[in-house]
């Protein structure tokens, strides 16, 4: 039978879909936005128009805005200061591309699983506020932060804070894939358990896998995807896809049996050489999964490592209503590298699992870029400076700020599909600086509900991240179950996202990322 997911989209009854092309150039296509259902279900989470699935786009007429975040002032947060973090054995690094950044609301801290030196040791450090950060002392290597001995080392992977565990012991769960052995590109990662992200247990393997895989949760359908990285000989590095509900059993797959997934396409506009999919990361936020598409742009490593500075790999948005399909309209980068000879963050830039959390009224992003070395040049490519001087940033953007619907002329509007809820007030996300915003509930046949016009409405001028739309003397209760639509109207401004709920405060219900101090759990409830 087919399964339908929480926003209405129907599953076929083969998932995941055949595999793409991994030797194609086109665009990947996302069967939903082309298809969408005929009533689109809105009781999970805040909506985002980050596309056209929740638009009626004969009768909407705003211009969609897409936005980047802006760099912390003080950026780097953590970079190469500890011993083992500056050691002469390793070019010097303090990077996450291998663990995660989190708030556990176990203890209610900012948490950093990282590398310390390029494919030197796994360490874990600490905030209360995620703008400063601790090295604690632990006991798996007395007097430093690792949390794995000094024979393990790692190259790729993520840490995910697991809300679903059944056991605590396994609240805490890592793929970890080494350095390559000489002559050997693809061999198996490890997965590992902890009860406190400190101290862990390894209980099986993966199957083969190149370097740079990772993996996430997806919450939606309840699987630990596996994002696996191999060669084509086209496109070069590209990612295959691996899911179950079992952490233990996603990761066991043969070459034959895993699903080709992503790629770079034409879009991706080559710089130094020809773009490639370097890494993909994902995670839930609110009523859908965003994505980081790293792109590399070049140059090839060898030439990288004649200069001992680092290739360009750079962060591209994206976005996912089934989990699997990812839409990628904007080709620029979400968040780039400066590519100035001394800046921190020259290139290599690279996401975590945890991707975001929720700040305040914001989303924060933390990611990793590389200064190089150019006075580290060694035939030895693991420690060359090319791979040196590693930190770690932050970038903050609006919370669900990755797209508006902005309105360029008076007389413009948003309006929806059909929709159906389980809440009974209707909340938004919206500037609307100088601008009345004012919604209205439509029938079936396109007619404005008694008591629910736009004459009707209270209407929101202002700025704010959460605040309720109401009418004078009705509310949404009854309207879940009648395929309405709304409509918003407003001649300036930027709406960011809109959510049903029976929660006076204005809580969601969806999922919040790797969390923020606000929150307890994997949801804004």
């Amino acid at each position: 039978m087919p399964t339908t997911l929480h926003n209405g989209i129907e599953l076929p009854n083969v998932w995941p879909p055949a595999g793409i092309q991994m030797d194609g150039t086109e665009p990947q296509t996302v069967p939903y936005l082309d298809r969408p259902p005929q009533v689109i279900d809105v009781s999970v989470g805040r909506q985002l128009f980050v596309d056209d699935f929740l638009l009626d786009c004969n009768e909407s007429s705003m211009t969609r805005v897409y936005h980047k975040p802006d760099k912390y002032t003080n950026n780097p947060v953590l970079f190469p200061q500890s011993t083992e973090e500056t050691c002469p054995d390793f070019p010097a690094c303090a990077i996450a591309k291998s663990g995660g950044v989190w708030f556990d609301d176990a203890d209610r801290k900012f948490k950093m699983w990282y590398m310390t030196g390029y494919l030197g040791y796994a360490a874990l450090a600490v905030s209360d506020d995620g703008l400063h950060w601790d090295r604690p002392e632990f006991d798996v290597v007395p007097g430093t932060n690792l949390i794995l001995p000094k024979d393990m080392h790692p190259d790729s992977g993520s840490v995910i804070i697991d809300h679903f565990a059944k056991c605590p012991s396994q609240r805490y769960k890592m793929l970890l894939r080494e350095p390559n052995p000489p002559g050997v590109g693809s061999f198996p990662g490890l997965l590992l358990v902890s009860a406190d992200g400190i101290h862990w247990e390894q209980i099986g393997k993966t199957g083969d896998m190149d370097d740079r895989s990772t993996m996430f949760y997806d919450p939606f359908t309840r699987n630990w995807v596996q994002s696996i990285r191999k060669w084509d000989n086209v496109n070069h590095r590209c990612r295959y896809f691996n899911q179950n509900p079992d952490f233990l059993i996603s990761g066991k797959w043969s070459n034959e049996s895993i699903n080709p997934w992503l790629r770079a396409d034409n879009l991706d506009v080559g710089k130094f050489a020809r773009a490639e999919l370097y890494n993909f990361d994902a995670i839930a936020y609110e009523s859908l999964m965003i994505g980081f598409h790293q792109i590399l742009h070049g140059p090839p490593n060898h030439i990288g490592e004649q200069t001992g500075l680092p290739k360009l790999t750079e962060l591209y948005l994206s976005t996912s209503r089934d989990g699997y399909h990812f839409h990628r309209p904007d080709r620029t980068p979400f968040i780039d590298a400066r590519r100035e000879y001394g800046s921190w963050e020259y290139g290599y830039v690279e996401s975590s699992a945890g991707m975001c959390l929720i700040v305040g009224d914001e989303l924060w992003f933390y990611y990793s870029a590389l200064a190089g070395n150019p006075n580290r040049i060694t035939q030895d490519w693991r420690i060359n400076g090319t791979y040196a001087n590693g930190s770690v940033g932050l970038a903050k953007l609006r919370r669900d700020g990755f797209a508006s619907m902005r309105a360029m002329y008076d007389g413009g509007q948003v309006q929806t599909r059909k929709l159906k809820f389980t809440g009974n007030k209707l909340f938004i996300n919206a500037n609307m600086s100088g601008s009345l915003l004012t919604a209205a509930v439509l029938d079936q046949e396109g007619h404005a509900i008694a008591g629910l016009t736009h004459e009707d409405c209270v209407g929101f001028e202002g700025n704010s991240t959460c605040t309720q739309v109401r009418w004078k003397n009705a509310d949404l209760s009854g309207k879940g179950d009648q395929q309405v639509q709304l409509q918003f109207k407003y001649s300036r401004g930027d709406l960011f996202a809109f959510w049903i709920t029976n929660d006076s405060q204005g809580r969601s219900g969806g999922y919040i990322a790797a969390g923020g101090p606000k929150y307890t759990g994997l949801t804004d409830s």
